[in-house]
């Protein structure tokens, strides 16, 4: 198989798993293959053909993941052109976000057992949306933290 079918094939395994998270299928694949190509920057362009993807349907994916900080663009001096690609730290960044948002949400389920009262049946089903996403903080506040990538020693691979 080319190399760029196995790479349109990896790429789409990307897709398929972020869209059971609800992210569109091109979204994903823009993804996939702005991990994966070379050069790491590339236009819209370049995107659209290597993905197969329409501009216009790229252009919203391509907001989308810009404002989630998956991506950061650039131009070139003389050029009306935009290049993206992968920003730095892109995935402990968002990470991150979505861990704080768990606070965020702890907020509103405290909120939520206040309002209907303790006692109540519906608080039930609210403290056990709390106790989750308490359980969850707590294990993330626990969690050592995020080594930079290390191209000497990968987790799993044999070293010489």
């Amino acid at each position: 198989m080319a190399e760029q079918e196995q790479l349109l094939e990896w790429v789409e395994r990307v897709a398929m798993y972020l869209a059971r998270d609800g992210v569109p299928p091109i979204a994903g694949r823009v993804l996939g293959w702005l991990m994966i190509c070379d050069p790491p920057e590339q236009s819209a362009g370049q995107i659209s053909t290597a993905i197969g993807a329409s501009r216009a349907s790229l252009t919203s994916n391509l907001r989308l993941l810009t404002s989630m900080g998956f991506l950061t663009w650039r131009t070139r001096r003389g050029e009306r052109t935009v290049y993206y690609r992968m920003a730095e730290d892109a995935w402990a960044v968002v990470v991150r976000r979505q861990i704080a948002s768990i606070a965020s949400f702890m907020d509103i389920t405290r909120d939520g057992v206040e309002l209907v009262g303790p006692d109540d049946e519906r608080a039930s089903r609210v403290r056990q949306a709390h106790t989750t996403f308490e359980w969850m903080a707590k294990v993330f506040d626990n969690a050592p933290p995020l080594q930079a990538d290390d191209p000497e020693n990968h987790e799993g691979e044999e070293t010489s």
